[in-house]
């Protein structure tokens, strides 16, 4: 019997040992909408996913209109989100600026939301991926109306389509560094906004009115803005009068890299947001525009066309590593 009981003893110590007492968090989720995936709703996986998680969790969305107001918190980090093609994966909500809430004030005592809580998906927690859907605000054109609004860092959108009106993509925080490639961006007005570093790659932005296409906040202690590097400026027929951009807040900076500019685009190209005194502070430059919009001789005086010397600095390195080092092509 004590041979019996220190063999229990010995048993029960080696498998209390950390080694054998770790638990296996998951590192893919499915979500379908059929119920022969793990969850039906994607904010049920994203909920799932270990707090403060250090390995990327991959969560498979399969084709459906997923009809959800999604919140990716702070503390649930290294997530990605993989549809099942942009056409076939669509997440889509209808809030907007001065909607109002049901019987209730919200913690900042307003009782309708603003364009800062109108997003269909609110992006918060750091290393964030996308790939291979659609998200969407379809309010249609009565005001501020939210897609994708991320205020994360280290975030990845890719082959992804964000529509919507006006206010699509808000790229919040000064902190925040986005890269976006391969993606179709579309709105009217100030459709690409905020604060953050953002670099979009290879990116169809399409203008549905005559209006601005950004209105990039950056502050006077970030080096970048927001970087298009070989994209497409497409518009609807109706779209004939569209500025590159305007100044949300004085120190904007936005650059624009071997586009291909439709005929869409106003000669002036910038507008100073009814303040002259923004024109010292604001950072607009072009490099090697082409297409029927661009008119780099029209361009008012206080933009910038730049040279090969200037764009040496233009590189995804050294954009993105003003912080600590990271590579967006490896998401390292």
């Amino acid at each position: 019997m004590k041979r019996i009981a220190l063999l229990i003893i010995i048993l029960g110590c080696i498998f209390h040992h950390p080694i054998f007492s770790q638990t296996v968090y998951p590192d893919r989720f499915i979500v379908s909408q059929e119920g022969d995936g793990d969850f039906r709703t994607i904010q049920e996986a994203v909920n799932a996913v270990r707090d403060l998680s250090q390995q990327q969790v991959r969560i498979y969305i399969r084709k459906g209109v997923y009809r959800e107001k999604i919140v990716i918190p702070s503390w649930k980090t290294n997530i990605s989100f993989i549809g099942d093609g942009t056409g076939q994966t669509i997440i889509t909500n209808a809030d907007y600026s001065g909607k109002p809430y049901t019987d209730t004030v919200d913690a900042f005592g307003k009782k309708a939301f603003t364009t800062y809580n109108s997003y269909t998906v609110l992006v918060q927690g750091n290393d964030f991926t996308a790939e291979g859907l659609t998200i969407q605000n379809t309010l249609g054109r009565v005001g501020q109306a939210v897609a994708l609004h991320v205020e994360a860092d280290r975030v990845v959108i890719k082959n992804c389509r964000l529509l919507g009106n006006q206010d699509t993509l808000y790229t919040a925080t000064e902190n925040s560094r986005q890269y976006y490639v391969n993606c179709y961006i579309e709105g009217t007005t100030d459709f690409i906004f905020g604060q953050a570093t953002a670099v979009f790659q290879r990116c169809t932005i399409h203008s549905l009115s005559n209006s601005y296409i950004t209105a990039a906040s950056t502050t006077p202690r970030q080096a970048f803005g927001f970087v298009f590097l070989d994209c497409k400026l497409t518009a609807d027929k109706e779209a004939t009068k569209v500025y590159l951009g305007r100044p949300w807040r004085p120190y904007a900076k936005t650059v624009f890299i071997r586009c291909h500019m439709g005929p869409h685009i106003l000669p002036q190209g910038w507008d100073n947001w009814r303040n002259p005194a923004n024109e010292s502070t604001a950072y607009y430059a072009e490099f090697h525009s082409e297409g029927p919009g661009a008119h780099a001789a029209a361009r008012v005086k206080w933009s910038k066309q730049l040279t090969e010397k200037d764009i040496e600095s233009y590189t995804l390195k050294q954009i993105f590593n003003y912080q600590d080092p990271w590579n967006p092509t490896t998401n390292k």
